[in-house]
């Protein structure tokens, strides 16, 4: 089967294709899928480019979607034919963090999605919403999973709130069209007038272009009337927190998700005293969660934004589009 895997010193040149064995059936618990798709996160891109160490020859990315092929005996949750995703922490079954970091990970830790076919024990999928294309099923695993957690696991938004959303990488994205569905009013922020432009079609109801306007935790307060955002899909990390602190009502809830602006810097701290404020960083969530997700997803009727799909064996011209920041929403691999 055609499997894609890290060489080490990773580097996007160092990506190989490979021809392996096809998985064999699987044993008690376990379940054959073939992989139809994958998607591109800021982790994966570390883990291909060496940010984040791996093992030499590691099979890349962290989301999977796919067909249950075969079930072996004891297996009653699936049947062959149902559609799954990947679970990003395939251990954390059910209530709070148990893990902090990324050994047991499908795509760092341990090996990933970026092969025709896998057989794993059960708890390493779930179901994937009805109606989902391969592809889009695909983007839950982390992107999708990470703004609901933010959102609803440890936000517990509601109708009516205020959420700000920082760029438009995946899980802003989700982020907008979730708190959207959910009765919530939405401003958005980017460099990007164009995108900005898209924000809007989204359903973003006010935006802000934060390079424009580097002040731009005044402007979230001005445009709620002084109450500031009750939720804050913070992905810069040090270099934008100081302004989330400044736009976030008092009381208010800053999910801390990424650290694209870098891992450390000076924080407002007496601000953050003063707003009352909570900053719950978070990476992903359990199983459960991620049913509970794609429950939701279905009544929702929401379908994630897909920019662009390359095939498997384009992976490092997928990465390379990343890196280059011009894509709107999620990227793909198609299996």
């Amino acid at each position: 089967m055609k499997t894609i895997a890290v060489r080490n010193p990773a580097t996007l040149e160092s990506l190989e294709l490979q021809n392996r064995p096809k998985p064999g059936e699987p044993g008690p618990g376990e379940i054959r899928v073939r992989l139809h798709a994958s998607s591109l996160n800021f982790h994966d891109l570390s883990v291909v480019t060496g940010i984040i160490p791996t093992e030499d020859n590691r099979i890349p990315m962290s989301d999977g979607a796919g067909v249950v092929e075969a079930v072996g005996p004891e297996v009653t949750e699936f049947q062959p034919g149902d559609h799954v995703v990947s679970t990003f922490f395939p251990q954390w079954l059910s209530g709070p963090p148990r893990i902090g970091d990324f050994s047991t990970t499908p795509g760092d830790g341990i090996d990933g999605y970026a092969r025709e076919s896998v057989v794993r024990p059960v708890h390493y999928f779930t179901l994937a919403p009805k109606g989902y294309s391969h592809e889009e099923a695909a983007t839950l695993t982390t992107a999708g999973h990470t703004a609901w957690r933010a959102l609803v696991v440890d936000g517990g938004l509601k109708a009516g709130s205020t959420v700000l959303t920082l760029g438009t990488g995946g899980v802003s994205i989700f982020a907008v069209q979730m708190a959207k569905a959910m009765g919530a009013q939405v401003i958005a922020t980017s460099s990007s007038d164009a995108k900005l432009e898209k924000l809007k079609a989204l359903g973003a109801d006010h935006v802000i272009n934060y390079q424009s306007d580097p002040e731009w935790g005044k402007t979230v307060r001005k445009l709620t009337d002084g109450h500031g955002a009750d939720h804050i899909i913070e992905v810069g990390g040090p270099g934008t927190l100081p302004q989330s602190i400044n736009a976030v009502a008092i009381g208010g809830h800053i999910a801390l998700i990424g650290v694209l602006t870098g891992v450390a810097g000076d924080i407002p701290t007496a601000r953050l005293m003063a707003k009352q404020a909570r900053i719950q960083g978070l990476i992903v969530g359990s199983r459960a969660d991620q049913q509970a997700m794609v429950r939701a997803l279905e009544v929702l009727n929401l379908k994630p934004v897909i920019d662009r799909s390359f095939a498997l064996e384009d992976v490092a011209d997928a990465f390379r589009y990343e890196k280059s920041g011009q894509h709107f929403g999620k990227i793909c691999l198609s299996i």
